[in-house]
């Protein structure tokens, strides 16, 4: 077993997720880039992710319902959503009153910022 963080990182640009992933790679992170959020909850089956950052708007499933069945599956996953919507709000608040307190970061997501993020998580 390694102690390298393992993040997921889901966005359905798949420049967007692996460019993410590519960063966090070299910053002391074992990160995969996923562009299917269906494709990301098969593979925490097999290997569960401490970190799951995911883009809330996304055509297949948004990242909100992505965190909270993460959330629900395992619940030691720490889970960062990422947007340049306006419209998250909402989404937000129906998370919120089912339970789930997520921390969102604006895009674009700058790489100081999303590590500051992830220490901020393993601090706590």
């Amino acid at each position: 077993m390694t102690n390298v963080p393992l993040v997921y990182v889901v966005d359905d640009e798949g420049t967007i997720a692996s460019t993410t992933a590519l960063i966090l790679n070299l910053h002391a992170y074992e990160a995969i880039a996923f562009t299917q959020p269906q494709k990301a909850l098969q593979a925490a089956e097999e290997r569960c992710p401490d970190f799951l950052i995911t883009d809330v708007s996304m055509r297949a499933m948004n990242g909100i319902e992505l965190g909270m069945r993460f959330k629900d599956l395992y619940p030691t996953c720490n889970v960062l959503l990422f947007s340049g919507a306006l419209s998250t709000g909402p989404l937000l608040e129906v998370a919120r009153q089912k339970g789930f307190d997520f921390r969102i970061l604006a895009k674009p997501v700058y790489p100081g910022d999303l590590l500051e993020a992830l220490t901020r998580f393993k601090e706590l």
